[in-house]
């Protein structure tokens, strides 16, 4: 009987998908370009959510956002909604969790208690007895923070310790926050070797090499945390790139005129998006509804400690690869890179992220391996959504997806034995319960994004406007095109319905 096939999934965060560089000279990304050279290159994958626990929530599950629960960041992934993991242990596989994982808001409430919060985060010697389970993992090693944010603790902390970095907290901001703490930015001080890069690599290799020991098939999501800003990494990455060199994107004069009101917002050095905001219902601000505005010079630095953080995390790829090279597990492991959703360099004169829903946020890098069943060296157009990953994952196992699950299975696809598996992918996004809540349907040619209780929208043709500057939505000309994807859309949202529990009986 052949062996079952390993799972490895790993992530970066918030990673724009042209910072490859097998299709980007101007990035040094030597392992996933092997990556894409062992495997197969997937140009038109996409997030079901550009938010991050949203989009984690649903890779675990492979539900979307309005069906998990997770509908935005600061809401906590109901415990009791089945994840993958659950489905693969209970055939058989070990299941473990390293790096970040985010599925639990900064705050607590009565009915959503968190572990990922503040002072809970810091306290080491509740993490030194938790190891899981959590979401359908067995065991778990997991970290919070971006960057030198406060949020650092967690298995991290006692791993720098661990190191005899005794006074890891002097390289994070201090919790409480103080208002004399100064930003940092750019080259960061935290030793290279002491990154959380770093322990995310090699936490990963000493899991993979623990279930080999125990001679047990696995699923493993290695989670990495960068290249989510603040724009910090250690030397000699902050310094790998030259911003001289770096070509941040630009707005298109105009390119607003036709877009809704917060687009154009972006562009003011003192917008108002208050009309945005539901305190009464909602804690939090909403991502990216500030100025954009950004010295060009400013942006260039941004984009090359940007690149230098995505070339620090590869590195850390290469250990993890290179493992199962020594293992002797490569060719029965399936290995996928992509990210959760992600970034803004310039484009659009827009940064980060944010309800904008361009290709620069919502379509991924998207990498799959497995030797000897998935093509080398290709790449695929196939439409790809995050919510596919539970579904193909169980299927390359041979175990039977669940009804629940509502993305589709990509296996053939990734063998290249079948062109495609669905027809177009739907990106869903509520950062507050009624006034900002959008929803995007994107098919082989057409993209069109609708908002709740608004006349407004976006429609673009991706064929002939790639670049996303000329919205269609009130042009007379594209009324038929537009009306036709409006069906489609309509057609597919009914289709999405999940079928949890079979019909067995007339009554």
């Amino acid at each position: 009987m052949p062996k079952r096939p390993n799972i490895l999934l790993i992530t970066s965060d918030q990673q724009h998908f042209t910072a490859l560089g097998c299709r980007n000279p101007k990035i040094k990304t030597p392992a996933l370009d092997r990556m894409a050279a062992e495997g197969t290159r997937f140009e038109r994958a996409y997030c079901n959510n550009p938010v991050c626990s949203p989009s984690r929530s649903t890779m675990i599950t492979g539900l979307y956002p309005s069906w998990h629960g997770c509908w935005t960041i600061g809401v906590k992934l109901p415990e009791d909604v089945p994840t993958v993991g659950d489905t693969f242990q209970r055939n058989g596989y070990a299941t473990t969790l390293v790096g970040k994982a985010h599925f639990h808001p900064l705050a607590e409430a009565p009915g959503s208690s968190s572990i990922e919060c503040q002072p809970l985060m810091r306290d080491l010697d509740f993490w030194r007895n938790f190891h899981g389970p959590w979401y359908g993992f067995q065991h778990v090693e997991t970290a919070r923070m971006h960057g030198d944010e406060s949020h650092a603790g967690q298995h991290y902390g006692i791993w720098m310790e661990e190191k005899g970095l005794k006074n890891w907290r002097d390289y994070f901001w201090p919790w409480p926050h103080t208002q004399a703490m100064k930003k940092r930015y750019g080259a960061w001080d935290l030793p290279e070797d002491l990154h959380y890069s770093t322990w995310t690599g090699e936490r990963t290799v000493a899991n993979i090499e623990r279930h080999v020991k125990n001679d047990e098939p696995f699923f493993l999501w290695s989670s990495f945390h960068d290249p989510h800003p603040p724009y910090v990494v250690p030397e000699p990455f902050a310094s790998m790139y030259d911003p001289e060199d770096m070509e941040p994107g630009a707005p298109v004069p105009g390119e607003f005129d036709r877009m809704p009101p917060h687009f154009a917002k972006t562009q003011e050095e003192r917008p108002d998006f208050s009309m945005y905001n539901e305190p009464e219902r909602s804690k939090g601000g909403n991502h990216g509804f500030q100025s954009h505005l950004r010295e060009v010079e400013k942006m260039k630095q941004n984009m090359a400690i940007y690149y230098g953080m995505v070339s620090l995390m590869d590195r850390e790829i290469g250990r993890i690869l290179g493992s199962l090279d020594r293992l002797g597990i490569a060719d029965n492991t399936l290995v996928v890179f992509s990210t959760d959703h992600g970034h803004f360099l310039g484009q659009h004169g827009l940064g980060a992220k944010g309800a904008f829903m361009y290709e620069d946020l919502v379509k991924l890098p998207f990498l799959v391996r497995w030797p000897g069943q998935v093509p080398a060296g290709k790449v695929n157009h196939a439409l790809q959504g995050l919510i596919d990953l539970p579904s193909t994952f169980l299927s390359a196992a041979g175990i039977p997806v669940p009804g629940l699950m509502q993305g589709v299975d990509q296996l053939d696809v990734w063998r290249g034995k079948a062109t495609s598996a669905r027809d177009h992918v739907i990106v869903e996004n509520r950062h507050q319960p009624t006034r900002l809540h959008l929803r995007t349907y994107v098919d082989e040619r057409f993209k069109m994004t609708m908002y709740r209780d608004q006349p407004y929208g976006e429609f673009f043709d991706l064929n002939e406007d790639p670049n996303e500057v000329n919205n269609l939505w009130d042009e007379p000309a594209a009324a038929e095109k537009k009306a036709e994807v409006l069906r489609r859309w309509v057609n597919a949202e009914i289709k999405r319905e999940p079928t949890r529990m079979p019909r067995i009986a007339g009554a």
